[in-house]
């Protein structure tokens, strides 16, 4: 497939005000894996390969197993998710999806078990984050395959 703009090249500044999102989100407290884990099912839902290329990288150089991530689109039915990352992902399905399921109380009860609300909030930003991400790259057909594990992290760290 045949990408058709590169908004990072073509305006960075909407890249760094992006990378800054993900820095918040990086150091925002929540667990690393977690967050690996709530990218990647997003980027399952909206269909971006290139962010699936990457997190999925990240997640594997973080220590993820390949069963976690081979079985993430069926975390429901698999037994190998905390009831945290449960209702995170649930959390990030209910958000993502936001025009069919308008969040619902059910998921927000059971996220709020499992998080502070400073931490849902965090959670929050983190998923409407890799959502926007994955509109941009979707929509420009951004090329999946050349990610290098920790590649936008050094990029935000320089800045």
């Amino acid at each position: 497939m045949k990408s058709r703009i590169d908004f990072s090249k073509l305006n960075p500044k909407v890249m760094q005000a992006l990378l800054g999102l993900g820095a918040f989100v990086h150091d925002s407290g929540l667990d690393q894996k977690l967050l690996h884990l709530v990218m990647l099912r997003a980027s399952q839902i909206n269909g971006c390969a290139y962010c699936l290329d990457m997190h999925s990288k990240d997640a594997r150089a973080d220590g993820e197993t390949e069963q976690r991530l081979y079985g993430l689109d069926a975390w429901r039915e698999s037994p190998y998710y905390s009831p945290k990352e449960r209702a995170a992902l649930a959390w990030t399905e209910a958000v993502t999806l936001v025009s069919q399921t308008r969040v619902p109380e059910e998921v927000y009860d059971e996220v709020k078990q499992q998080f502070s609300e400073s931490d849902i909030v965090n959670l929050t930003v983190a998923v409407t984050t890799i959502n926007t991400f994955n509109r941009l790259n979707v929509a420009f057909r951004t090329e999946a395959g050349g990610y290098r594990v920790g590649m936008f992290r050094n990029l935000t760290a320089a800045r």
